[in-house]
C-alpha cells in the first residue's frame, strides 16, 4: 500500500514537471490564425465567422498589433513565444498560476474595409478543456484594446 501510494505521487510529479517544462515548438504553435478552425479549448477571433468578432481599428496593422502586444505582455505569466509585431504575427505562451498549464494565442493583423482587424487563435495545449480560460482571456485582451 505504502509503495503503491509512493509511486502515485512520483508518478504525478512526473507529470506535473513535465507539464511546466515541456519545451514549446515554435514551428508547431506560431501558426497562421485564420487557418484555425474553432474546437473545444480553442478560441479563434476573427472579422466574421469566429467564436468572437473582431472589431474594426483606425491603427495600421503594425501599429495596432504593437498596441496589442504592450497589452498581452503586460499579462501575469504570458511571454511571447515567436515573432514581432512588426513581423505581423506573434503567438504568445501563457501559464496558468498553480500548475503551469500552458495556452498558445497566435495574433495577426489584417487590413479590411474601414481599418485592422485581428486574427486570434488561443488553444490549450494539454487536455480537452481549458473552462473558458482563453475566450476569458482574449475578451479581456480585446477590451483592454478597444478602451486604449
Amino acid at each position: 500500500m505504502r509503495l503503491t501510494l509512493s509511486l502515485l505521487v512520483i508518478v504525478v510529479l512526473v507529470a506535473l514537471a513535465y507539464v511546466r517544462l515541456a519545451p514549446s515548438n515554435r514551428e508547431a504553435w506560431h501558426t497562421d490564425p485564420a487557418a484555425a478552425t474553432p474546437q473545444v479549448g480553442h478560441v479563434v477571433v476573427r472579422p466574421q465567422g469566429g467564436d468572437l468578432e473582431s472589431p474594426v481599428f483606425e491603427d495600421t496593422p503594425v501599429d495596432l498589433m504593437s498596441r496589442f502586444d504592450a497589452i498581452a505582455m503586460a499579462e501575469p505569466r504570458t511571454r511571447r513565444l515567436a515573432g514581432t509585431p512588426e513581423e505581423g504575427r506573434v503567438t504568445y505562451i501563457s501559464r496558468s498560476r498553480v500548475i503551469g498549464f500552458p495556452d498558445y494565442t497566435t495574433v495577426q493583423a489584417i487590413p479590411v474595409e474601414g481599418g485592422t482587424a485581428l486574427v486570434i487563435h488561443a488553444r490549450l495545449r494539454f487536455g480537452q478543456s481549458d473552462l473558458g480560460v482563453n475566450a476569458a482571456r482574449v475578451t479581456r485582451w480585446l477590451d483592454a484594446l478597444v478602451q486604449r
